[in-house]
């Protein structure tokens, strides 16, 4: 048997791979414009290269890091890729995400109470400092 919390650390390990993937796709503002592209239909490589001063091989490696994330499928019609957004994985971003929108909603809270307790408490125009 292992050490308490190692299959834990697996299975985190395990869970953690896939949003890795996922940011690190996200992450490059060439791919997120790419993918924004593809959000009015299929697109070819030469098609998502264009908008940008990069060459087809630089366009299909941007593609290759979407498709490991799952978030392009690439379907070849004879000499033409065709690019396909799929957005699926974009849920498991979100999910994660919205665990920590909590703690965003708490400190704003805060603020606003902080803000309003701090104007309750400043004198107005007409009464002496």
């Amino acid at each position: 048997m292992g050490r308490p919390g190692h299959t834990f650390n697996i299975m985190v390990e395990s869970d953690t791979l896939p949003l890795d993937t996922l940011f690190h796709a996200l992450g490059d503002p060439t791919r997120r414009a790419m993918l924004h592209s593809l959000t009015g239909g299929a697109k070819t490589v030469t098609d998502l290269a264009a908008p940008f001063d990069m060459s087809l091989a630089a366009a299909s490696r941007h593609i290759r890091v979407l498709e490991g994330a799952g978030l392009i499928r690439r379907e070849i019609r004879w000499r033409t890729h065709l690019c396909h957004l799929q957005a699926g994985p974009l849920a498991a971003a979100a999910d994660w995400l919205a665990f920590y929108r909590r703690f965003w909603g708490h400190s704003l809270d805060t603020l606003d109470t902080l803000l309003r307790a701090e104007d309750a408490a400043a004198p107005t125009d007409g009464d002496p400092a």
